[in-house]
């Protein structure tokens, strides 16, 4: 029963992306702080918040549990918020509701166990694109993908955390992977948008995603036509805007826009309940070391451009001087993101190009570049947290790039491995405190003088 089961090529997709889902989830568990595991985080946010809508309130009812340290919260008219997008706490409301109170759930644990849905989905876009004849040639090839996403970027160390920023990546990875699903081919317009939607309340960013399924729906949206385009550039548009069929686009367009817009208002309401404006999430009334800055450069600006490309692309180990008994140290700020993924170095050099690439690379720059010039570098991090956001995406330009798995490739994925395994180990671990460096005002990006 379980050949014939297996002969047919979707339950044999379903199987393996339950086995990706059960062996990722169990290694991050395996590399989970046991306090993690069984105990609420210091920072769970997402759980207090939880807890204030049973409450029937919008805010904390007070001000944060002293065990959070006052770390990233809103003070607005003399009362607390969570400022964070709220979707992982509306995952959170039965847990809760059925624990009592927000410190009696485990919400590290609970965000652990979400943590292999995104490679698991990752897996099943991947075998989209292989059914469509652009991605990898090989399930197997596929499998070996998908691990270098579980365990060979900064997902490795993000998922063991638990805590409110890392919940919120998990969350928002697994969000983006099933919208590449359903958007690819334009298939699922509703779930797509819902998705599109949900990771806007998740991780703002990933709303600019949008291109990849404006993009798709054009494509799909094209009738097929006998007559070659005209070689001028005029007559070329007119050919494509003639084998457009606007009224199937319109359709896909709209149906896709309901749920993320549905989800955009909802969001735009819990704002203006809070803060009097649908469009203030709180960032401004954080009780935080460096609010000076944001009130000075607000939360975006040219001024923080440079130090978060010197992140991104230079942030390297070193050696301590005088000698201490590590053999090197990280910068809080993290390692650049070539050095914990080398697999994006293969990005550059793509061996054939479909039409896919536009739209993901449109879709990844779109997400990226608000973060680029954010006044967080994503402190405190192993590696560079925010390209979380649309890691799934630059690994599905990895599977239509052509691209061939021979000795480099193979080095550069035990690599991204071995060190974002130190990472998932070491991270925010007391006994490996002495690998990291630590600049409380934030301005100390590398090796210091």
């Amino acid at each position: 029963m379980w050949r014939r089961l297996m002969e047919d090529a979707r339950p044999r997709r379903l199987a393996v992306a339950l086995l990706v889902y059960a062996a990722a989830t169990g290694v991050y568990f395996a590399l989970a702080a046991k306090q993690t595991i069984t105990t609420h985080t210091p920072f769970n946010h997402f759980a207090l918040l939880a807890e204030s809508w049973l409450q029937g309130r919008l805010d904390l009812g007070g001000p944060p549990p002293a065990y959070a340290q006052n770390n990233d919260f809103a003070s607005f008219e003399g009362k607390w918020y969570v400022t964070f997008p709220p979707f992982p706490a509306i995952l959170l409301v039965p847990w809760v509701k059925l624990g009592g109170s927000a410190i009696n759930v485990q919400d590290g644990q609970f965000f652990i166990w979400l943590g292999g849905i995104a490679p698991a989905v990752l897996f099943l876009v991947l075998e989209k694109l292989r059914r469509m004849e652009i991605g990898l040639r090989s399930t197997f090839a596929n499998v070996v993908l998908t691990v270098g996403f579980a365990f060979g970027t900064v997902y490795f160390f993000t998922v063991p955390q638990g805590t409110v920023w890392f919940a919120a990546h998990v969350v928002g990875a697994a969000l983006c992977a099933l919208y590449a699903l359903f958007a690819i081919g334009a298939e699922r317009p509703v779930l797509a948008g819902l998705m599109l939607g949900l990771g806007f309340a998740t991780r703002s960013p990933l709303v600019f995603a949008a291109p990849l399924f404006a993009f798709e729906a054009v494509r799909v949206s094209l009738r097929a036509s006998e007559i070659s385009a005209p070689e001028s550039v005029g007559g070329r548009v007119r050919h494509f805007f003639g084998r457009l069929d606007l009224r199937a686009l319109a359709s896909r367009l709209a149906l896709f826009s309901v749920p993320a817009l549905a989800v955009l208002g909802l969001m735009l309401w819990h704002n203006q309940a809070r803060f009097h404006d649908p469009f203030e999430f709180g960032y401004r009334f954080l009780t935080v070391a460096w609010k000076g800055r944001m009130e000075k450069w607000g939360l975006f600006s040219y001024h923080y451009l440079g130090r978060n490309l010197a992140v991104v692309l230079t942030s390297l180990p070193w050696v301590p001087k005088p000698p201490t008994d590590v053999p090197f140290q990280i910068s809080h700020h993290g390692l650049a993101i070539w050095v914990t993924s080398p697999l994006y170095l293969w990005l550059l050099w793509p061996r054939k190009k479909t039409y896919l690439h536009l739209a993901l690379w449109l879709s990844v720059a779109a997400i990226a570049v608000p973060t680029l010039f954010y006044q967080n570098t994503g402190w405190m991090q192993f590696g560079y947290r925010f390209s979380n956001d649309y890691a799934v995406l630059l690994f599905c330009l990895i599977a239509i790039g052509g691209y061939r798995m021979r000795g480099l490739f193979w080095l550069a994925l035990l690599w991204s491995i071995a060190v974002n395994s130190f990472g998932a180990v070491s991270f925010a671990r007391s006994k490996f405190d002495k690998f990291y460096h630590s600049d409380p005002s934030q301005r100390v990006l590398h090796q210091p003088d």
